[in-house]
Formats: structure tokens, sequence, C-alpha cells
């Protein structure tokens, strides 16, 4: 298959590489980047230098900053731009006038609407081409590497769903499909702002005890407010939900989780992201969910503790023992 990849920060360059020597099929993918400085620096050195330094970029993998040469030849576009870049991009292809199948690899709300990365598309590509989410489990280096991982590739069609999933599963890349895509796209956003939370109780060395009941009372809160957006049980306890959930909360690889780990030694947040260099979601997506929570009146106090963390200055502790402190109650999701 001819594969575009849009978006050559860490998980697209894992992904490109993945796709061009880790697959059963003969894939023939390019890698897009916006910027021209970039690219040159991708093609002489055949490094990500700056997002992905400890990879060799395959021989194979093609090399573009125009966008509509990566879509030309292109029979699909992996979008994996942060969700802030995917209405721009989305509108990007739509101007190259072939309107190529498209999956994207971003997870979150978008900042200011609240929208999942499927309603952006609904508003900008509905009806010219199938669409879907490529999510899960995944950390960039471990895909790259080739080591097991496995995926959920979901869409609104069924039939898209199924077959672009098997292109790209291969014995270390398994790609389930699914139709429930706004579980799956729910359970990819809100599980980076329960990493940022883990995050800072392990920061504050509140041990693996109080990690664990994060873990488990945010994926209570990933499930009510998915189910009231119109996603299913059963994708929550999946590779989606609390797959995900667990990766994010507990790998070191996480950029959300190192968030709160710096915010918990007391680290001011824009000195924190200018030295991450790389979009930690979380951060943003925050706000939106509970704003979303408050709108669909559904109980978030994971949510509403890391966002007073960081758009309100609350320091970290004295959210965090507010939280601890809250009214003991029956065990609910």
């Amino acid at each position: 298959m001819r594969i575009a990849v849009l978006g050559a920060g860490a998980w697209g360059t894992g992904l490109a590489i993945s796709l061009s020597t880790n697959s059963n099929a003969s894939h023939q993918v390019t890698l897009w980047t916006r910027d021209p400085n970039h690219l040159a620096e991708l093609a002489s050195q055949r490094v990500n230098r700056r997002y992905f330094p400890a990879f060799r970029l395959p021989d194979t993998l093609r090399l573009t900053s125009a966008l509509g040469e990566a879509i030309e030849a292109a029979e699909l576009a992996l979008i994996v731009v942060p969700v802030s870049g995917l209405r721009e991009t989305l509108r990007g292809i739509a101007a190259c006038g072939k309107f190529v199948p498209v999956v994207w690899g971003c997870k979150g709300f978008e900042a200011g609407s609240a929208r999942l990365p499927h309603q952006v598309a609904e508003e900008e590509y509905a009806g010219v081409a199938p669409c879907g989410v490529l999510s899960g489990p995944s950390f960039a280096q471990e895909v790259a590497r080739g080591l097991p991982t496995a995926l959920t590739l979901a869409s609104n069609d069924e039939e898209f769903a199924r077959s672009v999933a098997a292109e790209l599963h291969t014995t270390r890349l398994r790609v389930y499909s699914s139709k429930d895509i706004t579980g799956v796209e729910t359970g990819g956003a809100i599980k980076n702002v329960i990493s940022i939370a883990a995050g800072i109780s392990d920061g504050m060395e509140f041990g693996h005890n109080a990690r664990a009941a994060l873990i488990t009372r945010g994926l209570a809160e990933i499930t009510r407010l998915g189910l009231k957006l119109g996603g299913k049980l059963e994708t929550f306890m999946g590779l989606t939900g609390v797959g995900d959930l667990i990766l994010t909360c507990t790998g070191d690889l996480s950029r959300n989780r190192q968030v709160g780990l710096r915010l918990a030694a007391g680290d001011p947040l824009p000195g924190i992201l200018h030295e991450l260099g790389h979009t930690a979601e979380g951060v943003h997506t925050a706000l939106e969910v509970l704003r979303l929570g408050q709108q669909f009146e559904v109980e978030m106090p994971i949510t509403a503790a890391v966002s007073s963390i960081l758009h309100d200055g609350v320091p970290a502790r004295q959210a965090v023992e507010a939280l601890l402190n809250r009214e003991p109650k029956t065990e609910t999701y």
C-alpha cells in the first residue's frame, strides 16, 4: 500500500519507520514535514534529530515537505500531528484536490470547541473519503524498534476499519478494528489528563497504591464521560481505554507523565513544556474535558484537580491534598 505519513514528530516518524521496515506487506511510505529546513536535515542525515534521534530512517522511506507530492501517490494518509493541527491538515489535503482516505493518530479534544478528532473531520472532510482513527497503548520508540504492540483502528465505516486494519496489521504491530470511534477517541484523550495526575502522585512519592487508585478512578472518569458522549462500555475496558491508560500512567516515555513529575517538583509549566520539546496533549485537553464534564453533569474530580494545577495556578500539593480529603462515598462508575 502507498501510505503518506503526515507529520514528522516522534509518533509520525516511529510509524513511518515501522511501516517501512517491519511490515508483512510491501508498503511504500512517504513521510511529510511542513518545514523545508527540517526536510533538508532529514534528507541529509537520515535521522530525525529534533524528535526521534535514536533511529535511522530507512533508505526506502521517501521524504517531502510538499503536501501535494505526499498525497498525489497515496492510497492512505496517516495524519500524525497534534490535535491542534488536524483541521489545518485536513484542509490542506482537500486543497490538493485528491480526496484520499485518512486515518489520524492524534489524541485529544480541539481547544476551544471541545470537538473530538472525528467531529473535526466531519466538518472538514465529510463525505469525500473514508476516515478513521488509529489509537491504543503505544510508545513511538517501541513501535519503531518492532516490539510487539496492539492498536485499534476505528471508523464509522466498519468495512473501511477492517480493511485498513488488515493492511497495517503485522506479527509485531497487531491492529484490531472497531466501529466505536467516539469511545476510542475519548479514551485516548482523557487518559492523558489522568497520566499527568499519576506523574504528580509519583513525583510526590505517594507510592504504588496511590498510583493504582488514580488509574482505577481515572478509568471511572473516562468511562462516565465517554458513555455520555456516545462511547461503548467495552471500548473503555479494551486497548484504547484501560490499556492506553495503564501505559501512559506507568511508562516513563509518556510525555504527560513527565509533565506531572516535573509539576510535583515545583517546576513552572511553561518551562516544562519548553524543555519537553514535544506536545503533551493532556495539558490542553484537561480544560476541555472539565468543561464537557460540567456540560454533561459528570463528576470528574481527578480532571478538576489537574486542571486547577495547569490553568488556575493551584500548587500541585494543595490540589492533591484536596483530592485526597474528599468525602468518602460508595464506589461507582
